[in-house]
């Protein structure tokens, strides 16, 4: 007998704050609180931890350059 591949089931959500659409393979308890990473660090800048290079091609200003 061949031996079936596991469907995974996709879950498709927006982000409340920038509209971004993404794809989770969980479903969510709390589907109007998610939030994208993007919106995360807008949110939260003080705890921006990505290295200037990624800020830099995402577009994103820092703190010291304001």
């Amino acid at each position: 007998m061949a031996k079936r591949k596991k469907e995974k089931k996709i879950y498709k959500y927006e982000c409340s704050l920038t509209g971004e659409t993404y794809k989770l393979t969980q479903k969510a308890e709390n589907p109007d609180e998610l939030l994208s990473v993007s919106a995360w660090y807008e949110m939260n800048s003080d705890k921006d931890d990505r290295p200037e290079d990624i800020k830099k091609r995402l577009g994103v200003e820092s703190e010291e350059n304001n």
